[in-house]
């Protein structure tokens, strides 16, 4: 019987297969490559490629393609075979080091916010050596990088690993003011924990809804919900745990390094969680996550839902990114270390984090803004709007003490001066999970919890790389260079605490006071709505920042804004259309169809036994005659404010629309359509209930 390390990784050309397949020269040269950033030359390129492609013809493969991350929030790829014909009629299977460095897909019908035209169609895929090939099905899938013929970068990956580049540069210059010489490179490193709904593939296919927008738009509350807490960590169901187990086989296959699985707290919801890798690899393995989940739920006959709402009244799914600092010799600079001077560098960097959350909360915030996360955010399964940070309560009063210059009253009683005092030894859990905070200190690393469940990790984590880079740039400059680095060192902690204390919270954050408090007394962001949030990517501040780092041009950036409104009010536009044409089509002649049945009843029980009151019938059909009513005007209301939203020209005007007055009109719609679903008899309602699709899964 074949164990897991048997078979992990291997469709992956991974570091072991480079080792056993490349000559060594070639191998070492690579390894440059990959972790120095050196340049490749055409022979190298050539001889990788050579191994590439006979390591994947051994393992079934026939074509490649460059595997990328364009900005329509899904991967994409485009499949050439190896083949090529030889002089004597056959095929030989060629690959060259050019065609794996750069590939040239056509651009033109992917997202650009008018960063080229349509006619435009070049486009150039560049291999990301960092991130190893994997086969899937029969393709060798190589990971690159995505760009315009002009250079302007039309995918994920491109500022992901630019910002990873900035806050290398800015880190490893910090840490050479601690004695760092050792140190050659620092990397961003994320584990996403991803949340999930599991339900029957053919209830699944009975619903528009969730055909068409991965989400419910109707749906009356089952008798029985989250109310009782069984679901959460209980015991995994049969056909569930099938699918689990054939999940972690592929994914290990590829590499990928699944390690908890469980229920979550609403019926049919589970989480599957990774082991922290680096940032782009994390975020390429997160991409393939989510599409073999929904490939291997399909055949189980089940649908994976990544919706971040699929189900009103129960909890949505989010996808919690850890995200933490680490050093090529193997440190956490998130974690306390044993000597003054490490638990100084510690705290450094925890107080740039403090300080680049607090300055770039509205990055932070739009990095998760779309139409389906407004739905959870602030719900009680997820974090509010409101960007906070949670240290504990023993870090805060660590930091409370060196901001005041007062006695800490933890282990030792003393003024904690840097660079001589030594911090309380701190675990993994000094404190309980504050399960509210949008930001959570966890012991080694931070847990932004607001990202959505079908959103791509890069754009949350190149926010936080490009915060924290533009913070540690700013703690570098004043620290270069001083007399006496201690004293300035710890001038500058004390003085960055006092000034963005502010967004250190340890409380509730679902408590309205919390909200009050955070708006109104400390001046936290409420971003509540997507449209509130992207457009704050084009204040001065924001821009200047990611434009000196180099992580996006002033263009780009205009372009994602652009790109994010309109996907956000084409989402809610086709929600909109999808809610009139279920209503038209099914919700009303379901309706009627139980109503014409209630009133045939009605002359029947009369005509049999004249003057019957026939009141439960006549009650239920004058309540359901005026809620068909209700749900008719709804419909049309709706409708006639979808259709103006197509004379709206500009984006920006159309989000404000949709923020204001469609979703309103929807929701109007759905509260007259669920109470017609309630009084309905089941054989009559036109599609799968919340019962049937929360618990049909057995």
């Amino acid at each position: 019987m074949r164990t897991v390390s048997d078979y992990f990784g291997s469709l992956v050309f991974d570091d072991r297969v480079m080792r056993a397949k490349l000559p060594s020269d070639v191998y070492a040269s690579l390894k440059r490559t990959i972790d120095e950033g050196a340049s490749l030359d055409t022979h190298v390129a050539d001889a990788v490629a050579t191994a590439m492609r006979d390591w994947a013809v051994e393992h079934g493969a026939t074509h490649f393609t460059h595997w990328f991350q364009p900005l329509t929030g899904v991967t994409a790829e485009k499949h050439d075979s190896f083949i090529a014909p030889s002089p004597d009629g056959g095929v030989i299977m060629e690959f060259s080091g050019k065609e794996l460095i750069q590939g040239e897909p056509d651009a033109s019908s992917f997202p650009s916010g008018g960063l080229r035209a349509t006619f435009e169609a070049r486009g150039y895929t560049a291999w990301d050596p960092t991130s190893y090939a994997f086969i899937k099905g029969h393709t060798l899938c190589i990971p690159t990088a995505f760009c315009s013929y002009s250079g302007e970068a039309l995918d994920k990956k491109t500022p992901l690993l630019r910002s990873m580049q900035a806050l290398n540069k800015q880190a490893l210059r910090v840490l050479k003011l601690f004695g760092n010489e050792d140190v050659k490179c620092v990397r961003p490193c994320v584990g996403p924990e991803q949340e999930y709904f599991l339900i029957d593939k053919a209830m699944y296919e009975k619903r528009k809804d969730l055909v068409f927008c991965g989400r419910t738009l109707f749906g009356a509350k089952p008798p029985k919900g989250q109310e009782l807490d069984d679901h959460y960590f209980g015991a995994i169901k049969p056909r569930v745990e099938a699918y689990m187990e054939d999940l972690n086989t592929e994914l290990w296959k590829l590499g990928i390094l699944a390690k908890t699985e469980h229920n979550e707290v609403a019926p049919s919801q589970h989480e599957l969680a990774p082991i922290f890798s680096v940032a782009n690899i994390a975020t390429d393995h997160n991409q393939l996550t989510m599409e073999i989940m929904q490939k291997v739920a399909s055949r189980h006959g089940l649908v994976c839902l990544l919706a971040e709402k699929p189900f009103a009244g129960v909890n949505g799914s989010g996808k919690h990114n850890n995200w933490s600092l680490a050093t090529d010799t193997g440190v956490n600079l998130f974690k306390p270390g044993e000597t003054p001077y490490e638990n100084a560098q510690f705290l450094l960097f925890l107080c740039a984090a403090v300080q680049a959350v607090d300055n770039y909360q509205d990055l932070l915030r739009l990095s998760v803004a779309t139409a389906g996360n407004d739905h959870r955010l602030g719900a009680n399964e997820a974090p509010p709007a409101v960007i906070s940070i949670f240290l504990g309560d023993e870090l805060t009063a660590v930091l409370d003490a060196i901001e005041t210059d007062t006695p800490y009253s933890g282990t030792e009683k003393t003024v904690l001066k840097l660079g001589v005092h030594v911090l309380p030894k701190f675990t993994r859990d000094t404190t309980d999970r504050n399960r509210t905070s949008p930001f959570a200190f966890t012991g080694n690393k931070f847990e932004f919890r607001m990202v959505g469940s079908s959103d791509s990790i890069a754009c949350a984590n190149i926010m936080l790389n490009a915060a924290m880079a533009e913070t540690l740039k700013e703690f570098a400059d004043r620290l270069e260079g001083v007399s006496d680095f201690e004293s300035a060192l710890h001038d500058l902690i004390k003085e960055t605490i006092k000034a963005h204390k502010r967004i250190i919270f340890n409380g509730n954050g679902y408590d309205d006071a919390w909200i009050k408090e955070a708006t109104e007394k400390r001046g936290l962001l409420n971003l509540r709505t997507t449209p509130d949030a992207l457009a704050t990517v084009l204040e001065k501040k924001n821009v200047e920042m990611l434009t000196s780092l180099k992580i996006f041009s002033e263009a780009e950036i205009r372009s994602r804004y652009e790109i994010c409104l309109e996907n956000y009010c084409k989402t809610v536009n086709i929600e909109g259309l999808t809610m009139v044409d279920m209503v038209r089509k099914e919700i009303l002649p379901a309706v009627e169809a139980y109503l014409g049945d209630l009133s045939g009843t009605v002359a029947a029980k009369t005509a049999a036994v004249p003057g019957l009151a026939c009141k439960y019938e006549k009650d239920l059909i004058s309540k359901l005659s005026k809620l068909a009513d209700e749900i008719s005007d709804a419909a049309s209301s709706l409708d006639t404010t979808l259709i103006r939203l197509k004379a709206i020209p500009d984006v920006t005007d159309a989000a404000y629309v949709i923020r204001d007055v469609v979703l309103q009109k929807m929701a109007e719609l759905r509260v007259v359509c669920d109470e017609a679903e309630s009084i309905t008899a089941d054989k009559y309602w036109p599609f799968p209930t919340y019962g049937d699709l929360l618990f049909g899964v057995r």
